[in-house]
């Protein structure tokens, strides 16, 4: 009998060795599986449920710690079923148990969790629960969260060989979560990288500045995996901002939108000068400026677009969707040097303009001055040998067609002369011209539209429209802005402006809900009026594909 008690005993140490050398087995392949993964919500993932079958526990969670230190900013779990995950309802915020090992950041054992001092309770429809095993995972020196594990199968209770094993799995885990998170980062800065390059290309091409800013803003919200993206420019003058390129959500809504700085967070950005975040855009309390146009909307960050000697050319807001994570400083940090781009994409592109005006001041300077002294010159010493000339022609209609080229080139002269005029009296007026008066009229329509209207000019508007004709062009374009703002209930306005040489035609189409029945024409009869007095014609059709056209045009001459 002494010997079946010893061949028993031996049997057991080796059954217990062996279950030894399959925990640690298991041990090393959770080790290698974790580790393996460099996407961090995979590493998450197989985390718990590495912990789960290393214990061989019914329930396990992964409690991500938020930014404040204090509550949970995500909540993985193994064991619970989407059905029942969905009963439970939101997931724990840090209260309780979980707040304790928050608070107290120690390996935690329990035979019953109803009788530990800290219990909160469970939820309605949450699976009742009685061992407790929580071990923290650290990152570096930092608390990343906590590993939560209930319920040993067999009804046991968790030993100090299950608090052996999952601390040693949470080491591994923080070298894995810090690994994927280096990945990540550095994923990240070669997406910045990548976008910093394709956005010098850019302006080194000659892109336009709506394009840029638009590359910019897509890059950003690519990037940072938000769903909302706008660039707002300070109204000089005024203590306000206007939203002048949105993408995502109700972007028609938001283009052309103006919100004072105050109360609002692009507007506090350009105020301030720094970044300025919200965890809760759409219910901020700070916020008052254009309400409900960020409903759903959560996390939020503001970032201005500045120049080296401090003046604000705007402003990037970036916005997630309710229940996505904050905004972190590790996604700032980035995001501040592609702002430092985005403002060097406004400064270039205000320089590229004035280059270009000067440019074009230099040129009609230089073609005044070479008609000057050298067209009209020329022109004069013809006139005055033909008419030197005509004196000795005998035959007398020979020399009446003389006389006639002679007063055809002092009409050329005198033609040239009034060009001459007019290109150096342009620098004098320069933005006076119709041109530039009327692109002032489509970017003020846009704060009413809520959308800037499609601008598209041909012909030479400044040389060959009259000032008294460009007057009811400008009065005539105005008129059919505010029409569109206020009936069309459109989302798109096309304004097409040009001079044939013989008559200049101006057309205004939305795609709105066309041209009503009744209502008020007096705005109608004096735009009409107005072609009319000109010898011009006025036209209002609704096209076959919807919408409304406004055609008017006037003679030249």
């Amino acid at each position: 009998m002494r010997l079946d008690e010893l061949l028993e005993e031996l049997q057991a140490r080796i059954d217990a060795a062996r279950g030894t050398r399959d925990r640690v087995h298991s041990l090393l392949e959770a080790v290698l599986s974790v580790g393996r993964e460099l996407d961090l919500t995979q590493v998450l993932r197989r985390i718990v449920e590495a912990a789960a079958v290393l214990v061989d526990a019914k329930y396990a969670a992964l409690g991500v710690i938020g930014p404040d230190g204090e509550t949970l900013s995500a909540f993985l779990t193994v064991g619970l079923s989407e059905e029942e995950i969905a009963k439970i309802g939101s997931y724990p915020t840090g209260r309780g148990i979980l707040g304790e090992l928050i608070r107290n950041p120690e390996s935690l054992r329990l035979g019953n969790l109803s009788e530990h001092p800290a219990s909160y309770g469970c939820p309605v429809h949450h699976p009742v629960m009685r061992t407790f095993l929580g071990v923290p995972v650290r990152v570096r020196d930092e608390v990343f969260g906590n590993l939560y594990l209930t319920d040993k199968r067999g009804g046991e209770e968790f030993d100090a060989d299950d608090e052996s094993v999952i601390a040693t799995l949470a080491v591994a885990a923080g070298v894995a979560i810090d690994n994927a998170r280096l990945y990540e980062e550095a994923q990240r800065q070669q997406r910045w990288l990548s976008a910093s390059a394709e956005i010098t290309r850019a302006l080194l091409s000659g892109g336009s500045r709506s394009e840029v800013l638009e590359l910019i803003a897509q890059r950003a919200r690519e990037i940072t995996g938000a769903d909302l993206a706008d660039v707002s420019v300070p109204l000089a003058g005024t203590d306000a901002v206007r939203v002048e390129l949105a993408l995502g959500g109700d972007a028609v809504g938001r283009t052309g939108l103006v919100v004072p700085l105050a109360g609002s967070l692009s507007g506090e950005a350009c105020a301030s000068g720094v970044p300025v975040t919200t965890a809760d855009l759409a219910g901020e309390p700070r916020l008052s400026a254009g309400a409900g146009r960020f409903e759903g909307l959560g996390a939020a960050v503001a970032v201005p677009l500045g120049r080296a000697e401090g003046q604000i050319d705007g402003v990037l807001l970036l916005a997630r969707e309710t229940g996505a994570p904050e905004f972190t400083d590790r996604e700032i940090g980035p995001l501040l040097g592609f702002a430092d781009q985005a403002a060097l994409a406004l400064e270039l592109a205000e320089r590229r303009r004035d280059a270009e005006q000067l440019a074009m001041l230099e040129d009609r300077d230089r073609i005044a001055r070479d008609l000057h002294d050298l067209a009209i010159q020329r022109l004069f010493a013809t006139g005055m040998t033909l008419q030197s000339a005509a004196r000795f022609i005998e035959h007398q209609g020979a020399s009446d067609r003389v006389l006639r080229a002679v007063g055809d080139l002092d009409e050329t002269i005198k033609i040239i002369r009034s060009t001459i005029f007019g290109l150096r009296a342009r620098e004098e007026r320069s933005g006076q011209g119709l041109r530039a008066r009327a692109m002032r009229a489509v970017e003020q329509a846009q704060a009413v539209l809520g959308f800037p209207p499609r601008l598209s000019m041909e012909g030479l508007l400044d040389t060959d429209v009259p000032a008294e004709i460009a007057e009811h062009v400008v009065a005539v374009l105005g008129e059919a802005l505010s029409n569109a703002a206020r009936h069309a209930k459109a989302d798109r306005v096309e304004v097409v402006l040009g001079a044939t040489g013989q008559q200049v035609v101006l057309t205004v189409q939305d795609n709105g809900v066309g041209v009503p029945d009744q209502g008020r024409r007096s705005g109608l009869r004096n735009l009409a009026e107005r072609a009319e007095g000109l010898g011009g014609v006025f036209e209002l059709i609704s096209p076959a594909e919807g919408g409304t056209r406004l055609t008017w045009s006037a003679p030249l001459r």
